[in-house]
């Protein structure tokens, strides 16, 4: 008899060989110096009572969101800085800049922006577990784009191959885990309010990667 993780393995393979041309990854990394480290680890110690030596996560959510910027030039530029340049909301809690693993551009084009399992800076309570997906525009007059939407896709479904992925969420929905044992953020009155990725996107996402069986969200 076969194994059945075996004969899913092989699957896999002939899968993403087969959509190779289609998914793709382009690796652009964002300055990642001895300032962005330090913030880094000074963030998930303080944030969430956590000391490491190294920046590192084990990913059990991926996070989608939108950058409301335009063009990816100026998204990644937003990001690139070690400190945040703004942003009084959050520079309060930390001069480290807001980033993610990945930013997805409006024709569908994936960027590597960090190593997927080095701390990113994009959901608050949840980055020392989350990996993030931006992704370029989400204005009433610049919406997500179909192209995104299979990006992201693609996206979500080699990263939960790739790790053990439980939730699936879009950035609106990262209250919801106040009170989970993935939650770590120790100030109560950190929060912002967040709209992205859209409710329409993240059900067509989710949709689209039902197979994949993540845990429902928590209630409140």
């Amino acid at each position: 008899m076969i194994n059945p993780r075996f004969l899913r393995a092989i699957c896999l393979v002939l899968l993403f060989n087969g959509c190779a041309e289609k998914f793709k990854i382009i690796d652009k990394p964002l300055l990642f110096d001895a300032e962005r480290k330090q913030l880094t680890l000074q963030y998930l110690s303080d944030r969430y009572g956590l000391e490491q030596n190294d920046p590192t996560i084990n990913p059990k959510m991926i996070v989608l969101h939108w950058t409301v910027i335009p063009t990816f030039e100026e998204s990644f530029a937003t990001f690139n800085p070690s400190s945040l340049p703004s942003r009084p909301d959050i520079k309060s809690a930390s001069a480290l800049n807001v980033s993610s693993q990945f930013m997805v551009d409006r024709d569908g084009t994936i960027y590597r922006l960090l190593p997927e399992t080095t701390m990113a800076r994009h959901v608050i309570g949840l980055n020392h577990c989350a990996i993030g997906i931006e992704n370029v525009g989400g204005t009433d007059d610049l919406p997500l784009t179909e192209a995104q939407l299979q990006s992201n896709i693609s996206l979500v479904n080699y990263l939960s191959d790739k790790y053990h992925i439980d939730y699936l969420i879009g950035h609106y929905e990262y209250t919801l885990f106040e009170g989970h044992e993935l939650w770590m953020e120790k100030d109560d009155g950190y929060r912002t309010k967040k709209t992205d990725p859209g409710k329409g996107f993240m059900e067509k996402v989710r949709a689209a990667t039902k197979a994949r069986e993540f845990k429902p969200l928590p209630d409140l």
